[in-house]
């Protein structure tokens, strides 16, 4: 198997699409808003790509609700920014049960079973607005149990959550889909407030690592590629699930597509995230990262081992008490 989730480029699967997947078998793939119209249709396309693999291969989303938010209305629910809706909830916690249970089970009807939430990551003043309002709150305790009732959420619904971004991003004041941020911030600093919530979550089946520069630990490379930020994940935090890149095709990373790929297997993550669809750079991107190791096939056997099915809840009692909670 193929250590790639390749993000298909449109709402169909083309003829090229489904012999390279079959040929290639990446373990996963992840859709976009280009990939989404209306349920029915992406059903059809889920279908398509897990038939192009012979296998119930997982597919993703970044469905966080808020600005990250890749399947709307009319078809789907729209949500708060997840730090606005924790701020004005009644009771937060539940709130963030009941939006992320409701998410899990639009996410799970079009055949979706894996989504990159939650977000541990600590909101700060300084925090690039890319990011900010996405996040949970502004201290460790705040952020872990957020966290943990996102991901208790996704269980309960048959969705495999996805820990982001590993091993902290919330220092970072530039958006890394353009530059790549660094955090200056001594090491003492770092565990005891970035790393604390993963540290805490490191139980979690899949995550995600962050493009960013912690120069106290690796002042060369951000943490997707460096391999002593992947020991600090891996040691230190003591994350033991399938640790994916975040996406390759991201400017805070340098060189060619295949050379980040290249520099994120050898650094010690299990997958590239590759998602813009490009036909070429699926191609270099699939060649360099070659097959998963047997230490990632296991941790992605143990992930995938979790999905379950949903448990049975009534859609619109929790639907009246969502709406009751934000006022």
């Amino acid at each position: 198997m193929n250590a790639t989730i390749f993000g298909p480029e449109g709402p169909e699967i083309t003829a090229w699409e489904r012999d390279f997947f079959r040929e290639t078998q990446p373990l996963g793939f992840i859709v976009f808003a280009r990939n989404i119209d209306t349920p029915e249709q992406l059903r059809r396309l889920t279908a398509d790509l897990r038939t192009a693999v012979g296998r119930n291969a997982p597919i993703l989303i970044d469905q966080e609700g808020g600005r990250v938010q890749r399947m709307r209305s009319p078809h789907w629910r729209d949500y708060l920014p997840a730090l606005d809706q924790m701020d004005r909830a009644r009771d937060p916690l539940r709130a963030q049960w009941i939006r992320n249970r409701l998410i899990a089970a639009e996410l799970h009807d079009v055949g979706i079973d894996v989504n990159c939430a939650p977000l541990a990551d600590i909101a700060e003043d300084a925090t690039h607005p890319f990011l900010q309002n996405r996040l949970y709150g502004r201290d460790v305790a705040s952020v872990v149990a957020a966290a943990r009732v996102c991901a208790d959420a996704h269980l309960a619904g048959g969705v495999l959550p996805v820990l982001k971004h590993i091993p902290g991003h919330g220092r970072a004041t530039t958006d890394s889909h353009l530059r790549l941020p660094q955090v200056d911030a001594p090491r003492a600093e770092l565990d005891a407030l970035d790393f604390a919530p993963f540290k805490a979550l490191h139980d979690l089946p899949m995550g995600m690592s962050a493009h960013i520069v912690f120069s106290a630990i690796d002042p060369d490379a951000p943490a997707t590629t460096s391999p002593k930020m992947i020991k600090v994940i891996r040691e230190d935090i003591g994350f033991e699930g399938l640790l994916m890149t975040d996406d390759l095709s991201m400017e805070a990373l340098s060189g060619t597509v295949a050379e980040r790929a290249t520099a994120a297997i050898t650094a010690g993550c299990d997958v590239i995230l590759h998602c813009n669809g490009n036909p070429d750079e699926m191609q270099s991107v699939a060649h360099a990262a070659g097959e998963m190791t047997p230490a990632a096939i296991a941790r992605a056997k143990h992930a995938l081992d979790q999905r379950k099915t949903p448990e049975n809840i009534d859609i619109p009692s929790l639907e009246a008490e969502f709406e009751t909670l934000l006022g």
